[in-house]
């Protein structure tokens, strides 16, 4: 533990002690210094508040033009001479709106058709940070970007960026949830780098934006440039007053735009993925494997499967959206990250890949996740309509998942399975999901959410509201409240089989229970099929400003609350937390350009008022010169476990529950964590965490089936780094280690090493080939890819790749025994391809 403090204090002094960067003049052209249509202000000058110009606090008419220009990066065209010109920016980060290390100038004009947007940004040639990245990608270098409120509701906007080359990054950003760049739409862009510093040019398709169309409408509008090296240095053309809660609300506007030229438009992409794989299998079925005995498989090759898929988006109107899908997948191009789940109590979120759920998906987000797309597993078919009407968004979303009925042959074959399956099998399960929000005041909404899943013996159905509420310029409160209804078979930890034995076997029969070829199959008696009515509850209180700030939330589940169709870590719990900061002026010149200091606390207790879990703690994030960022937290917890969380609860008629001996644990916990990121060169960039638990739970279940959690010490750490050798190569590795040793035994619970190698080779903006290889110590598992890629829009991809999936030295799948020397458990080799047809109506 002193070593770990040791450790971040030698580092932190050793960073602090770097030089600061330097500051040169730009050279070359020079800045527009006058045009008609251009928006002017007084310099920057001291940090803190200013006075914004009357100017840019008007709404900027942006000029119309018939010319329809070449995209080659270049701003020479006579269009841009009459173009709104937005220039004299202010450093909002690291500097508290100062002024900017290097001037930056933007541009807009529209035909009836598109949106045109260009950039110049003054610099030294050889100081810009750039590289052919992919898409997506490129905020960790030089960049520009503009957030388009094309409704004007201050709530969410479209963020776009470029960097010198003109690769985009796209997405929403939603206020009070952040950005989400999950988001691709079509536009066309390049970037120029010259002597004088670097240029873009942006076409952007109006039928490629959602918007609030007709005469005089206003836009919100603003612009911004990220210079890396400069302690990613950010330049906004508004001002941000750090006093005031929000984002969106401080941007400016823009009008004019009354030329457009409506087109509905449809949108076809038909996909088709050309597989073949192989697999180990079993030679024994898992039925008549007796114990001892070894399987090693044997490795089998399938056909080669053809497996088409469609997706459809249809403009019904600016602002109406309606999307359809046939088997929407695209399973072998993007992987899950690895995580370490040994001794995980809870489920793992994962974030959302598929294109067809990642459009609209900020309107089916709500604080307690009652929407969780990837219980969507495998849909067959999938619909959504989305859009926004006045000050109403909403959004419906239909689909059939296959997956649920999705057995293997092992559990098709199985006797003492089969008949509990046989009502499920090849059954699908039913989405629906509901979405309303309303719009009141400045920055306030209501909403309403309502989701049903169905499958057999299994019915859910939620409904929710949910807001959020601006206070005053420096506070804001959200809030839900959910209902539920489910019937299904619910385990009961208490339920006493011996004192009900007519209830225990209706349970045997009902769940998991059946006959299958004259074979009949029992369940569980502690599962009951029943209707259980649940509630969720979440608020918050936040108040922020630029050097004080705090925030407290409370939520909480019953014990049958159950949301199928979204994600839920605990149920049978409530929480309550607070959480206090304070923070230093920002001074871009200091060697710690700014500091906050944290305290907090909070609570978890179930719905009988008994003590889950507190928890108090402080930490520290300091951001340094050189792009350095330093995070230390130090916190006690108290945890308590009850058996019953875990399985069933000991009774006076039966006396063995869940745990070995004692039927609740408890343990004080001291938790000591820092990490650090730093950017100290173009071509180079890493971090690393320590952690260290005292007294961290084991949650191990014994070779009786019981459980016998005990205290122990785990420690975690995890170092990562990039490096570009060249513009278009980039390579990154990532090393994480977690184990936890118990205080009982000195038996090692687990310890785990995952190892991930990723490099990417940009043949081009548009071409690359692409390769991976994790590794995790748990199984002494191993998987890869090598994928070679085409994707010159969002739609119109090729892809040809090889997944691979192997042990060394590790367990076989099929009886968890050792298994010495290589071992493949699978691989497949696939194309995809697919084509994005666009048709204007």
């Amino acid at each position: 533990m002193n070593a770990i403090i040791i450790f971040f204090a030698i580092l932190l002094i050793s960073i602090s002690a770097y030089a600061q960067p330097t500051n040169d003049v730009a050279s070359a052209e020079k800045p527009s210094s006058s045009n008609k249509t251009e928006v002017t202000k007084e310099p920057a000058g001291k940090s803190g508040k200013v006075v914004v110009p009357p100017e840019k606090l008007r709404p900027i008419v942006i000029p119309f033009t018939e010319t329809e220009i070449v995209i080659d990066g270049r701003l020479d065209e006579p269009a841009w001479q009459t173009a709104a010109v937005f220039k004299d920016f202010y450093q909002t980060s690291p500097g508290d709106n100062t002024t900017p290390s290097r001037p930056t100038e933007a541009y807009i004009f529209y035909d009836e058709k598109h949106l045109y947007i260009g950039f110049k940004c003054w610099d030294e040639r050889d100081k810009i940070r750039a590289t052919v990245a992919k898409r997506d990608n490129v905020f960790g270098e030089d960049n520009v970007r503009v957030w388009l409120d094309t409704f004007n509701d201050q709530r969410r906007a479209y963020v776009l960026g470029f960097n010198p080359l003109g690769i985009q990054q796209d997405g929403i950003f939603t206020e009070g949830q952040g950005a989400d760049f999950s988001v691709d739409i079509v536009m066309e862009s390049k970037g120029i780098i010259e002597d004088w510093g670097w240029s873009v040019e942006v076409k952007i398709p109006f039928k490629s934006l959602r918007y609030s169309a007709g005469k005089g409408k206003f836009w919100g509008f603003n612009v911004a440039r990220n210079i890396d090296r400069f302690n990613d240095e950010f330049n906004q053309w508004l001002p941000d007053d750090r006093d005031v809660s929000g984002f969106l609300i401080k941007h400016g506007k823009i009008t004019g735009l009354d030329e457009i030229k409506y087109e509905r438009t449809l949108e076809i992409v038909p996909s088709v993925t050309i597989s073949q794989t192989g697999r180990r299998t079993r030679t024994i079925p898992r039925y008549q494997l007796t114990p001892g005995a070894i399987d090693p498989g044997r490795f089998v090759n399938e056909a080669i499967k053809p497996e088409f898929g469609l997706t459809m988006k249809y403009t019904l109107s600016p602002n109406i959206t309606l999307d359809a899908a046939i088997n929407p997948d695209f399973a072998e191009i993007e992987a899950d990250a690895p995580v370490v789940t040994a001794n995980q109590r809870f489920p793992i979120f994962f974030q959302e890949k598929r294109p067809f759920f990642l459009e609209g998906q900020e309107i089916f987000s709500s604080p307690l996740r009652v929407f969780y797309s990837r219980t969507i597993v495998d849909p067959d078919a999938a619909v959504k309509l989305t859009g926004k009407v006045g000050k109403t968004s909403f959004g419906f979303l239909a689909a059939s998942d296959k997956a649920p009925g999705n057995y293997d042959e092992d559990d098709r074959n199985d006797p003492s399975v089969r008949p509990r399956v046989d009502e499920f099998l090849d059954k699908n399960a039913m989405f629906g999901v509901l979405r309303l929000k309303r719009d009141f005041g400045k920055e306030n909404n209501i909403g309403f959410f309502a989701t049903y899943r169905s499958f057999p013996e299994q019915k859910n159905t939620l409904a929710s509201v949910d807001g959020r509420i601006k206070l005053n310029a420096k506070t804001t409160t959200t809030f839900q409240l959910v209902g539920t209804h489910s019937k299904r078979c619910f385990f009961e930890t208490a339920f006493d089989a011996n004192a009900d034995p007519t209830q225990a076997q209706r349970n045997r029969e009902i769940c998991g229970g059946g006959t299958f070829g004259g074979v009949t199959q029992l369940g569980s008696p502690f599962n009951q099929y029943r209707v259980g009515n649940g509630v969720g509850y979440y608020a918050n209180l936040d108040y922020s400003t630029d050097r004080h700030g705090y925030f407290f939330e409370a939520g909480g589940q019953s014990k049958d609350y159950r949301a199928d169709a979204g994600f839920t870590r605990r149920t049978n719990t409530n929480f309550a937390f607070a959480f206090n900061r304070f923070s230093t002026k920002s001074d871009a010149k200091a060697s710690i350009i700014r500091a906050s200091w944290a305290q907090f606390s909070g609570i978890d207790y179930d719905w009988s008022g008994r003590l889950q879990r507190f928890r108090a703690g402080t930490n520290v994030n300091l951001s340094l010169q050189r792009n350095t960022y330093v995070f230390i937290e130090s916190a006690i917890v108290y945890d308590k476990l009850y058996e019953e969380e875990f399985g069933l609860k000991r009774l006076p008629t039966r006396p063995q529950g869940t745990f070995i001996g004692d039927p609740t644990r408890a343990t004080w916990q001291q938790i000591f964590s820092g990490n650090i990121n730093q950017t100290p060169h173009k071509r180079f960039n890493y971090g690393m965490f320590l952690g260290f638990i005292n007294n961290a739970f084991d949650f191990d279940f014994g070779s009786s089936g019981q459980l016998n959690p005990g205290p122990g010490q785990q420690f975690d750490a995890e170092v990562w780094g990039e490096v570009k050798p060249t513009d278009p190569l980039r390579i990154s590795l990532s090393y994480r280690k977690s184990r936890l040793v118990r205080n009982d035994n000195k038996r090692r619970a687990f310890d785990a090493d995952i190892v991930s190698l990723r490099s990417t080779y940009q043949f081009s903006r548009f071409l690359f080939a692409r390769m991976r290889l994790d590794y995790n110590s748990t199984r002494n598992h191993y998987a890869g890819q090598a994928l070679f890629g085409w994707n010159p829009n969002p739609g119109t991809a090729f892809y040809v790749g090889y997944n691979d999936d192997f042990n060394y030295s590790g367990r076989s799948p099929f009886t968890g025994q050792f298994e010495p020397g290589f071992n493949r458990n699978g691989r497949t080799f696939f194309i995809r391809m697919s084509y994005l047809f666009r048709k204007s109506i």
